[in-house]
């Protein structure tokens, strides 16, 4: 089968790596234009052109496909069979789907009809979910709503990131789909239509990122830091600086004195402690928060303007008052 792939980052990446391993002819390659990056403003090329390049299949950068002729034309004539389609981040218009002779695929990281839309992992993270899966889909015009394919359920740990989790269904996501690939080369395919019920997934906004210590718990606290590890940092401030969190635990008031058994006396005041205040602060013990209901052990940091860091490694050289406040 000739293979037309579609898609943007490492996530993608993955997939049209397998679809390589496994021999199938990829006829072509889309991906987004470059974009400008970093403090110099360097146009950088996404991971799925980079690996396209090195691979020498031809690559295609369409500013947009809508009404888009001269694009279209160029893939009819490379007469593909099937559309692969991954982490491509653009609605694809119904007679450019219709353009291979065995339909267009997706690749997406939930169990649809459950977040639809750009950022499903991450959701699934926020939203401090038990499980989540991949779903392999025929596509049409409307946004991840075509009939299913493949579905397969995977746990979510309690401490794993979207990061991790990004990684680890990047590397199923490409099995399933050569699986999907196999079926329709074999013409052993199955459809099944989505219900009418789902929930959307949209686009992670930088507003997100900051903790309310005031109103979050301590597993929204946990989820928020897990969340968005590494996509933008959760964060708050000291001393009108801004810290980022990158890791962190929870412990209720009662397993924190277990664990510091000095600290039994105060427990009363520490459950009258505001939230956000520091209640230990040591290069030794590490960084403890009050929260709404409960305690944060902060297990890596980042200062304003500094690296990432284990909080032993930042309390070795910075200095974080008890009795502060994180805002």
């Amino acid at each position: 089968m000739k293979i037309l792939f579609m898609g943007t980052p490492d996530f993608a990446k993955e997939s049209l790596e397998k679809i390589i391993d496994f021999g199938y002819e990829v006829v072509g390659v889309v991906a987004p234009p470059d974009k400008p990056k970093g403090r110099g403003m360097k146009m950088i090329a996404c991971p799925v052109k980079e690996f396209a390049i090195e691979k020498n299949i031809k690559v295609f950068q369409p500013e947009k496909i809508v009404n888009n002729k001269e694009f279209k034309e160029e893939i009819k004539a490379l007469e593909p069979d099937l559309f692969c389609v991954v982490s491509y981040g653009k609605l694809l218009p119904k007679s450019f789907l219709q353009i291979p002779k065995k339909g267009a695929i997706n690749v997406h990281p939930s169990l649809l009809p459950k977040y639809r839309g750009a950022a499903p992992i991450q959701w699934a993270i926020l939203n401090g979910d038990k499980t989540t899966g991949i779903t392999i889909m025929y596509m049409n015009e409307k946004m991840d709503a075509g009939d299913i394919i493949l579905q397969k359920e995977f746990e979510i740990d309690e401490n794993e990131t979207t990061g991790e989790l990004w990684n680890r269904l990047s590397i199923n996501g490409a099995q399933m789909l050569i699986d999907a690939i196999k079926q329709i080369e074999n013409n052993t395919v199955s459809r099944v239509k989505q219900p009418d019920e789902f929930t959307l997934a949209p686009m992670i906004e930088k507003n997100m990122a900051k903790i309310d210590f005031e109103n979050y718990n301590c597993k929204k606290i946990k989820n928020l830091v897990r969340g968005l590890n590494p996509i933008l940092g959760a964060y708050s401030y000291l001393l009108e600086k801004k810290i980022k969190f990158w890791k962190v635990d929870i412990l209720d008031i009662k397993e924190f004195i277990n664990k510091f058994e000095d600290y039994k006396e105060y427990e009363y005041r520490i459950e009258e402690m505001e939230p956000g205040f520091v209640i230990i602060s040591d290069e030794k013990q590490g960084l403890y928060l009050k929260a709404l209901d409960g305690i944060i052990s902060v297990l890596e940091i980042q200062g304003e303007n500094s690296k990432k860091m284990n909080i032993f490694d930042y309390l070795r050289g910075n200095k974080i008052n008890v009795g502060l406040k994180f805002e």
